[in-house]
């Protein structure tokens, strides 16, 4: 299986975009993944995923606002986010699934942190008013 490494969080203003990206340390191109999200006294959540394909899923919360992105060529998968709000403020873990056999981005098996095997470490976002 592969490593995950997050980068590119840090301290944003409300309003203002932001795009972490999660880095793999070999090839992606049969995973599915995802991103997840934790924020202060809360339960991780997940926010978005990809399946093997582009097809693509969010959550009701960041849907129009963030967009995830999958680059197998770079092993790398992104997650875009604008329009930031301070709700957003989290730890935000990438996953992952290998052989994954699930070509629909909606699938709700998808949202579910079981259906992933590797995690990274969490890169943080602060977003303030």
């Amino acid at each position: 299986q592969v490593q995950l490494v997050e980068s590119g969080g840090g301290p944003v203003r409300a309003g203002e975009s932001l795009t972490i990206s999660c880095a793999a340390s070999g090839s992606i191109s049969t995973y599915c993944l995802a991103w997840f999200r934790q924020g202060p006294g809360k339960e991780r959540e997940w926010v978005a995923c990809v399946a093997r394909t582009t097809s693509a899923g969010y959550t009701n919360s960041v849907r129009g606002r963030f967009t995830i992105s999958r680059d197998n060529a770079k092993n790398i998968v992104s997650l875009q986010m604008h329009s930031l709000k301070p709700a957003d403020t989290a730890m935000y873990y990438c996953a992952a699934r290998p052989l994954c056999a699930t070509y629909y981005g909606e699938a709700p098996v998808m949202r579910s942190p079981d259906f992933y095997y590797t995690w990274g470490q969490g890169t943080q976002v602060t977003v303030s008013s």
